[in-house]
């Protein structure tokens, strides 16, 4: 049968893209289709999409095909574009994490059934989640939840909310969940979900209602002792109580350590907001006494402004760095002099949003990345330094506040280039930290001060840099592939100690 032969039943407008994308091409492929086929019934323009579309496309109709035709002509010539294929490829977040995984695990000499094991991810689940609008309209959203790794305790990730969710990226982050636990050495596996969804139009009734419906949905695998959430894109200590209140009233007990990231009145843990950050903040120091670095002397340039880069900027001034630019979705600030980090704050928190602050030039989002300084922090989002860019970083050191902004590619680039490379499974893994921190205040209903764990914080995230610095200094490698050997490893004796359930 030819592709120009069937056609999608799905229609929608373009802010419910995915979720046609993802109801057309299950359509098709439950139907027995071949992949090329699904997507050319599709007739989309990938090229003109987001990345993280043409992800979700690759993550329904796997294997991944190149080009998607654009008219009649070319539905039954199946055009292949193979530039498209490349940059699909490296934006796909779970093929960039299945590369480093493939190179640490040759470094380790890991068996074969053994990567087969630790490559796949043990449980994933799919949701249908029906919710009555304020409108009184009905819509149906899509809801992912995936467990990487238990073997080494429960499972522990956060859950986003956004239009581009798609499921190799939720793969790819409980991947990195995975690696992020066992690199800091905390006994969780590694765990996350996304609901397919926009929540800058939706109120917070209908938000409210999309988070008990969705945890109704997934509850079958929740629970202190298997999986944990936590609250990540688009989604806070809000979305965590309602996650919990729905969960208790399930089980018919109150059970607070069912997430963490809650609000201090719910069995949050002081600490929890400014972790991440902060853990990004101790990385950079770390790094740059390896690298003889001067922080009065040194330019930081931070993507992003939210619980991670806004934090880790300020402790950052505080700690003397002077901090020259910082971003929001909207644009991005500069004072080559170094940007007064709480005035600026104080700016964001009441305007809630960078735009029109006053002791600062202003730029486009896109020039950023480019500015010459010394440390550059991405904490925005991932796939912010490709192969499309990479050249023009100037920075001789980068620390990952958000997962996965660096794709392979740029990766290899780096480090060629010699620039050190903290990785976001060492250098933002203080969100996860403290919220094991909770987990376990939880469990014994015993609270520490906010010194405690910023205290205990630190010991581990100074821990976890000299481990992988000393591994890849053993080992020639890199600190990215130095900490996925660290981490796989880690995990793959648990494996092997525990064998296989008959």
């Amino acid at each position: 049968m030819e592709p120009a032969e069937f056609r999608p039943t799905h229609r929608c407008p373009l802010e419910n893209l995915n979720e046609a994308i993802v109801d057309s091409l299950m359509e098709f492929r439950l139907k027995g289709f071949p992949p090329a086929h699904a997507q050319a019934a599709i007739g989309l323009f990938i090229t003109d999409r987001k990345p993280r579309t043409r992800s979700l496309i690759t993550s329904v109709c796997s294997p991944p095909i190149i080009g998607v035709p654009v008219d009649e002509q070319a539905m039954s010539g199946g055009t292949v574009v193979a530039n498209e294929q490349s940059l699909q490829d490296e934006l796909n977040p779970f093929l960039a994490m299945a590369k480093r995984f493939d190179i640490a695990s040759d470094q380790l000499g890991l068996d074969h059934g053994v990567r087969e094991v630790l490559r796949r991810p043990d449980r994933e689940l799919s949701v249908a989640i029906p919710i009555l609008m304020d409108d009184a309209t009905t819509r149906v959203f899509t809801g992912y939840r995936v467990q990487h790794n238990f073997s080494r305790g429960p499972c522990k990730g956060g859950i986003r909310f956004a239009p581009d969710v798609s499921l190799d990226e939720v793969r790819a982050l409980a991947a990195w969940m995975t690696w992020k636990c066992s690199v800091v050495g905390i006994p969780f596996g590694g765990a996350k979900g996304g609901v397919i969804c926009d929540p800058r139009e939706l109120s917070q009734g209908e938000l409210e209602r999309i988070t008990r419906r969705y945890t109704a949905g997934i509850m079958d695998i929740l629970g202190p002792d298997r999986d944990v959430p936590a609250p990540d894109m688009n989604t806070n200590e809000q979305t965590m109580a309602w996650i919990m209140d729905t969960y208790s009233m399930h089980v018919r007990k109150t059970t607070t350590a069912v997430v963490t990231g809650k609000p201090i009145s719910l069995g949050g843990s002081r600490g929890r907001t400014e972790a991440t950050g902060r853990g990004v903040m101790i990385s950079t120091r770390d790094a740059m006494r390896k690298l003889g670095m001067n922080p009065s002397e040194s330019r930081v340039v931070v993507q992003g402004s939210g619980n991670v880069g806004g934090i880790a900027a300020m402790l950052l001034h505080r700690e003397g760095y002077r901090v020259i630019s910082i971003s929001d979705m909207y644009g991005t600030v500069l004072n080559e002099n170094g940007l007064d980090m709480p005035a600026v704050m104080a700016w964001l928190r009441e305007k809630r949003r960078l735009e029109g602050y006053p002791d600062a030039d202003h730029m486009p989002n896109g020039e950023q990345l480019e500015l010459p300084c010394d440390i550059l922090i991405p904490a925005a989002t991932e796939n912010q330094i490709t192969s499309q860019n990479v050249d023009k970083i100037k920075a001789r050191l980068v620390v990952e506040g958000a997962n996965g902004p660096t794709t392979a590619e740029a990766s290899r680039t780096l480090d060629d280039g010699g620039v050190m490379v903290v990785p976001d499974i060492l250098a933002n893994a203080g969100g996860v930290t403290v919220s094991y921190f909770e987990w376990v205040q939880d469990r014994m209903g015993y609270f520490w001060t906010e010194d405690v764990v910023n205290s205990r914080l630190e010991q581990i995230m100074a821990t976890a840099f000299e481990d992988v610095y000393t591994m890849s200094k053993k080992r020639k490698v890199s600190m990215r592939i130095a900490a996925y050997m660290l981490a796989i490893d880690r995990v793959a004796t648990v494996y092997r100690l525990r064998g296989v359930f008959a």
